[in-house]
């Protein structure tokens, strides 16, 4: 994987990152239940901070 492939995919998971949790605000301020868009954000921070470690290995 090259390194403009990784930032590609690092900018879709925040974008993807920023949207989750918005939706989590709007169902925190419904009352609804949040334990999957938790469970989408801590996955997208995991995979994250894997791609991050695999920018730097690249360099």
């Amino acid at each position: 994987m090259t390194n403009n492939e990784i930032k590609d995919q690092i900018a879709e998971l925040k974008s993807d990152y920023v949207r989750i949790q918005g939706d989590l605000d709007k169902i925190e301020a419904t009352g609804g239940n949040v334990t999957n868009a938790e469970k989408q954000l801590h996955h997208i921070e995991e995979e994250l901070k894997r791609l991050n470690h695999k920018l730097a290995e690249n360099k």
